[in-house]
C-alpha cells in the first residue's frame, strides 16, 4: 500500500497543497486539463509533454500552466 502525504508547491503564483504522490498527469487530470491542450514549466524548465507521467511532483516544486485557447 503506498502512503500518502501533503505537499505544497506554487501553482501560477498561487500556494496549493495536495496528496502526493502525484505526477504531473494525474494532477492536470485533477484540474480538468488535457494534457495536450497546456503547456507546462516546471521549476523553471519548459517540459515536453511525454515528460508529464514521469515527473513526480513534491515539496516546494513551482509549476507554470499555459492553457491553449481557440479563438475566433
Amino acid at each position: 500500500m503506498t502512503e500518502t502525504t501533503s505537499i505544497t508547491l506554487t501553482v501560477n503564483g498561487e500556494v496549493r497543497t495536495l496528496d502526493a504522490p502525484r505526477t504531473l498527469t494525474e494532477f492536470l487530470a485533477d484540474l480538468d486539463f488535457d494534457p495536450r491542450a497546456v503547456a507546462v514549466e516546471y521549476n523553471g524548465v519548459i517540459l515536453k509533454r511525454d515528460r508529464y507521467a514521469e515527473t513526480d511532483l513534491g515539496e516546494g516544486d513551482r509549476l507554470e500552466i499555459v492553457r491553449f485557447v481557440q479563438g475566433g
